[in-house]
């Protein structure tokens, strides 16, 4: 007999199942660690597809950069954030140092 289709499940089925293994160690987390938690998980379903082409032997270690991924990605933008925060207070206090024209 010829067995034929995926022989291997989507990764979205293996991170689904991990997830599940790891509900006891959710549920023992502190209320508010949970949201970051499940926030670990949405960033690895968004590189799903990417982890599906590699079909790595070890399953958590897709996950693993998944989540580092989004993590540098977050970094990334906060770091753009204060540059732009930091540049403002520069201009705010340039301005408030030097005097208007108007008022010498």
């Amino acid at each position: 007999m010829v067995s034929v289709g995926r022989t291997n499940p989507t990764f979205r089925d293996v991170l689904s199942r991990m997830e599940d293994e790891w509900g006891d160690f959710r549920r023992a987390l502190r209320r508010r660690h949970q949201p970051l938690f499940d926030r670990l998980f949405a960033y690895a379903r968004e590189h799903a597809d990417a982890a599906s082409n590699l079909n790595h032997p070890d399953r958590l270690a897709p996950v693993l950069v998944s989540i580092d991924l989004e993590q540098e990605d977050r970094i990334d933008e906060l770091e753009a954030r204060v540059e732009l925060l930091e540049a403002q207070l520069e201009d705010d206090s340039a301005a408030v140092e030097s005097p208007a024209p108007d008022e010498r």
